[in-house]
C-alpha cells in the first residue's frame, strides 16, 4: 500500500469510532431496528430477498446489515480493519447473519471467492479510488452472469465546488477531470461530526468524471441500465445548503439547481 492509501487508512481507522458514536449515523436507532438505507437505493435496487449481495467499501457495516434485514445474504468489504472489526461486532450483537472481510478493494480477488447477484456501493466511495478501470474489473469479477451492479454517490460535478466565504455562496475551486496525482486534504473534523478532534487529518482523494465512471463499467463488460442525477446530497457539503424534511441537503437558493448526487445501475450480460 502506497503512502497515499496508508494515510487514508489511518484516517478511516480513526473515523470508525467517531462515526459509530455520531448523531449522523444514529447507531442507537439502528440497533432498535431503524434502517440506514435511503429511499433512492431501496427503490432503485428493488427486491433483494434471497439474493447474495456484495457491499464494497462498506465502512462499519450499517448499510450491509440493513440489506440483510431486507432479506439479502450479505458480504461487506472495507480496507479499514477498525471498520470491519466494528461491523463484525455489530452483526454479532444484533444477531444478523453477515460476512465481513478486510481488504483493499483492488486486492479483493485474492481474498474472496464466489460470485454475487448484486454488487452494491454507496455515498462517498469513488473519491478514494485511484483507478476506476480496475475498480470496474473487480465489480465484473464478482458479479454472476445476469447480476446487478448499483451505485449511488456524490456527483462528480459537486466535487468542483467549495464554499465562498466572501459571498456566503459557493465557487468553482477544483478540476472536474481526473489526475493521477490526488488532491491532498487537511480538513477539520468529519462530515459526520464537524467538531470532532481528528488526529489523522491528512487524506488523499481522486476526481473521476461521469464519463470516467461510465466508460470504466462499459469497458469491464457491463451494460448500463440507467443513470440518474439529483439536486441534493446526503450531507451539508456547503454552508449554503439546508436540510429538508426528507433528510436531503439542498442549496438554499432554489433558483439554482445543480447535479449533486447520482445513481447508476448496470448488468453483467448472461
Amino acid at each position: 500500500m502506497d503512502d497515499h492509501l496508508q494515510a487514508n487508512l489511518a484516517h478511516w481507522n480513526e473515523l470508525t469510532s467517531i462515526h459509530a458514536r455520531s448523531a449522523f449515523y444514529d447507531l442507537a436507532g439502528f440497533k432498535t431496528g431503524k434502517s440506514s438505507l435511503k429511499a433512492i437505493e431501496v427503490g432503485e435496487l428493488g427486491e433483494v430477498t434471497g439474493k447474495s449481495l456484495l457491499h464494497l467499501q462498506c465502512h462499519f457495516g450499517m448499510d450491509t446489515l440493513s440489506w440483510a434485514r431486507r432479506g439479502a445474504q450479505v458480504t461487506g468489504v472495507d480496507f479499514s480493519d477498525q471498520a470491519i472489526a466494528t461491523a463484525r461486532s455489530l452483526g454479532q450483537e444484533l444477531g444478523i447473519a453477515a460476512d465481513f472481510y478486510r481488504s483493499d478493494l483492488y486486492a479483493l480477488p485474492n481474498v474472496l471467492v464466489g460470485e454475487f447477484d448484486i454488487v452494491f456501493t454507496s455515498y462517498g466511495v469513488l473519491c478514494w479510488l485511484p483507478d476506476l478501470e480496475r475498480w470496474a474489473q473487480v465489480i465484473a469479477r464478482f458479479l454472476k452472469p445476469g447480476g446487478t451492479f448499483y451505485i449511488v454517490d456524490e456527483h462528480p460535478f459537486a466535487n468542483v465546488l467549495e464554499d465562498d466565504t466572501t459571498t456566503g455562496s459557493f465557487k468553482v475551486a477544483y478540476s472536474y477531470f481526473y489526475s493521477s496525482e490526488p488532491f491532498r486534504w487537511d480538513g477539520e473534523g468529519t462530515y459526520a461530526d464537524r467538531n470532532a478532534a481528528v488526529e489523522h487529518r491528512t487524506t488523499f482523494e481522486w476526481t473521476h468524471s461521469l464519463s470516467d465512471i461510465l466508460n470504466a463499467l462499459i469497458a469491464a463488460g457491463l451494460r448500463v441500465e440507467f443513470l440518474h442525477e439529483f439536486p441534493y446530497l446526503m450531507y451539508a457539503k456547503l454552508a449554503c445548503m439546508e436540510e429538508g424534511e426528507d433528510g436531503w441537503w439542498r442549496l438554499k437558493d432554489r433558483s439554482v439547481s445543480l447535479p449533486l448526487l447520482f445513481s447508476l445501475k448496470a448488468l453483467k450480460p448472461s
